[in-house]
């Protein structure tokens, strides 16, 4: 799952030296934390959040497959 959001994340930013993924587990859900650069922060989130959403269904969609809970957070 990380290596999913890192290349989405990458992808979408001017600096993608900046973006750093990091996973950790909490309450049997796998937390995805996000951080890019504050510049790329806009463009990450999108209008009104859909890219942000996006993100998030895509990761659910491909947890979903094994049987996981996945959070993403964006900071």
């Amino acid at each position: 799952m990380k290596e999913l959001v890192e290349v989405i994340a990458k992808a979408l930013v001017e600096n993608p030296d900046e973006v750093a993924v990091t996973e950790s587990v909490k309450n049997d859900e796998l937390v995805i934390e996000l951080k890019v650069a504050p510049s790329d922060m806009g463009k990450v989130i999108g209008k009104q959040g859909r890219i942000a959403k996006a993100i998030r269904a895509v990761v659910k969609a491909a947890a979903s497959r094994e049987d996981k809970k996945v959070v993403v957070e964006i900071q």
